[in-house]
């Protein structure tokens, strides 16, 4: 399958404390409705790491329902467990995902052997399509390009990375190393213009919760050759991507959403908690400077 553009890191909404599926359907039919390129639930923008198998499955499910085929929906359904991360594919396959979004296993920093293994085992058990998701920053764990290659020779599966180093010089070693059919995937926001000029094809994206359009702009005027244009739209994402991380994704990202009027609550589940009192005049700021709220 082709994976083309902005793909939007969807954040799930939460009334008292559950998810709020009234609020996720209408704002996935938003998201698509902005022009954005395809749907990825069940992220770390989504907060999966603090929901039960059942939400993610749910969450998945009433993606692709709303989607009704018109993007695509690449679940998040990763683990540092192989025998979770098995389930979580199969239950995103069962839902009707196009594929799957597979984070290199965090915490225990498997060798490029387990690695292997890993993605082999998930692709024997639950075979779909899946995009690596390489964030040493978050796994402590970095997936080097050549070691990368010796995991698409094996597992045919796997169609792309998400990768999210920040380091161009890696990424334009994926296509080295892969080919130029290998689907590159931005996972920085900051640094998806510069992605798409060694090779990469798009971006899972953070700011696309609350710019869709501009970012899925930016990707289709790079793709027709109005390096201007995508330009210009990069400028002016670039202080609203600086202000996503004022705290850690999601939560300047959910307390936006909540801002625009698109999600009722930008309420959290523990560990991650609401954003700091100092610092939503300075989101707040940010965003109406650039025409967002």
């Amino acid at each position: 399958m082709q994976l083309r553009g902005a793909f939007t890191a969807l954040s799930t909404p939460f009334r008292d404390g559950q998810v709020d599926e009234a609020a996720y359907r209408d704002f996935i039919e938003w998201q698509i409705e902005q022009g954005i390129d395809g749907l990825v639930p069940c992220g770390t923008t989504g907060e999966a790491a603090t929901l039960s198998h059942e939400e993610q499955g749910r969450v998945i499910k009433i993606c692709v329902e709303q989607a009704k085929g018109r993007v695509p929906v690449v679940a998040g359904a990763g683990s540092n467990s192989t025998r979770e991360a098995i389930e979580l594919t199969q239950m995103a396959k069962d839902a009707g995902a196009d594929a799957s979004l597979q984070i290199t296993p965090y915490y225990n920093k498997p060798t490029p052997e387990g690695l292997i293994e890993h993605f082999k085992a998930i692709a024997a058990e639950a075979s779909m399509p899946f995009v690596i998701y390489n964030v040493p920053g978050r796994t402590g764990l970095n997936l080097l390009p050549a070691d990368l290659k010796r995991i698409v020779d094996a597992v045919p599966e796997a169609i792309g990375i998400k990768e999210a180093t920040g380091n161009m010089n890696q990424a334009a070693q994926v296509i080295e190393h892969c080919g130029k059919d290998f689907q590159l995937l931005s996972g920085d926001d900051f640094t998806v213009l510069p992605l798409l000029a060694v090779g990469g094809c798009g971006v899972i994206s953070v700011i696309s919760n609350i710019m869709p359009k501009a970012m899925s702009d930016m990707c289709r005027l790079f793709r027709e050759k109005d390096l201007d244009g995508a330009l210009d739209l990069s400028l002016k994402m670039a202080p609203v991507n600086r202000a996503m991380f004022l705290e850690t994704n999601p939560i300047p990202v959910k307390t936006s959403l909540n801002m625009m009027g698109i999600f009722p609550e930008a309420s959290f589940r523990l560990p991650i908690v609401t954003l700091k009192d100092e610092n939503k005049p300075k989101l707040e700021a940010v965003l109406k400077e650039a025409g967002v709220l």
